[in-house]
């Protein structure tokens, strides 16, 4: 990475002035007040507008002209429901809620990059709006402000995700499915309890736990294509209380993760089929609840070039990387506009969601600058 000019040195202590104190007080999704007013206030007083939206938490601000093309920027603002362990300097002061995503790096990148796009305006080829977009990881943040207009007339969209199995320097990217489709599932089993030395007066939920965890292997086994790439995992498992009694319930719960929509819908018809034909097997009732969350990230190949390239040129090392089946709510936006989302070295060694996770604070102003390179080569790009 090139070194930080001079002339940039103050913005780049104010951006992490800012991530640090957000890392302090995180805050969970759709609950994010105080984080909201605090980038209000920041831009503020950089002088860069704020659309009125209906929005709960978050906020988007604007940069530019009306004449001209729509460039989208979009950074996430919430918070995990996680203790911190990562033994930084300004670690978190609210018990059981840390930034263990770095979306306190996302937001300060951000912002870092509305205020070099301000300082730039009166020569930007249209504008530029920079979305502070909250509840990420619950997947919904995303459709609630798309549902505001915000996406409205945009061209393309850009989004960017610390990776810390990158190291800091690194900008990594990928055409087509870069992240995978996240569904949620829910088994509720309804079967007859007995004493444990009888277990012929009963139907034993537990059995048919034992049933189901062997079978759904065969989702993706013996339905998904050996040259495609799925996930079905059980996570929960609840039932009994004691050791000589067989239950009457048991409930599971776990996530599915697919690449095509293709795969997702046939994994979810093969699943409640399966699962049909044990509760007519066994004699029992079994409640499938699915629940569908954001889709696979897919990746304009034009704008995946074009952000490669981008990077290149402020001083990045540029990488072709390999797909994951974390989950993402920006896959949202590309299905309105095209766009790319790229992977932004963080240096770990701890992973994403980890309580020791931890960014390193030397990628913070190269990505804000990256951010607003995107966007103004993007504006040239379209004019």
């Amino acid at each position: 990475m090139k070194e930080i000019r001079e002339q940039d040195r103050a913005l780049a202590s104010q951006i992490q002035a800012f991530r640090h104190d957000m890392h302090r007080f995180p805050e969970l999704s759709n609950q994010e007040f105080e984080t909201t007013e605090k980038i209000r206030a920041a831009l503020t007083d950089a002088g860069i507008r704020i659309l009125d939206l209906p929005l709960k938490t978050g906020l988007v601000a604007e940069v530019g002209e009306a004449s001209g093309p729509l460039v989208v920027v979009r950074s996430d603002i919430d918070a995990l429901p996680i203790e911190e362990e990562s033994g930084v300097e300004f670690t978190s002061e609210r018990a059981g809620v840390m930034h263990a995503c770095g979306h306190d790096f996302h937001t300060s990148a951000a912002l870092g990059a509305a205020i070099l796009l301000q300082q730039q305006a009166a020569s930007l080829k249209g504008r530029v709006r920079i979305l502070f977009q909250a509840a990420e990881e619950t997947g919904l943040g995303a459709p609630d402000l798309i549902a505001t207009g915000a996406l409205d007339e945009a061209a393309v969209i850009f989004g960017i995700h610390n990776d810390p199995t990158l190291p800091v320097g690194v900008v990594g990217g990928k055409e087509g499915a870069l992240t995978a489709g996240v569904d949620r599932f829910e088994i509720k089993i309804a079967a007859k309890g007995a004493h444990a030395a009888k277990p012929h007066e009963g139907n034993d939920p537990i059995v048919i736990v034992g049933q189901i965890i062997s079978a759904v292997q065969t989702l993706i086994s013996r339905n998904v294509p050996s040259d495609q790439n799925a996930v079905v995992s059980i996570t929960q498992i609840h039932s009994g209380s004691t050791w000589n009694v067989i239950p009457d319930t048991a409930y599971m719960e776990g996530t599915v993760r697919t690449f095509s929509a293709e795969a997702r819908a046939l994994i979810e018809q093969r699943f409640r089929a399966l699962l049909d034909g044990l509760a007519a097997a066994f004699g029992a009732n079994i409640e499938f609840l699915w629940h569908a969350g954001p889709p696979s990230v897919v990746n304009t190949p034009e704008w995946v070039d074009f952000a490669l390239e981008q990077a290149s040129d402020v001083g990045f090392e540029a990488r072709r990387i390999e797909a994951s089946p974390i989950g993402e709510d920006f896959a949202f936006y590309q299905q309105k506009i095209p766009g790319t989302f790229m992977m932004v070295g963080s240096g770990g060694p701890w992973a994403l969601h980890h309580p020791k996770f931890r960014v390193d604070d030397k990628a913070l102003f190269p990505t804000a600058q990256y951010l607003a390179q995107l966007a103004v080569n993007a504006l040239n790009k379209l004019a």
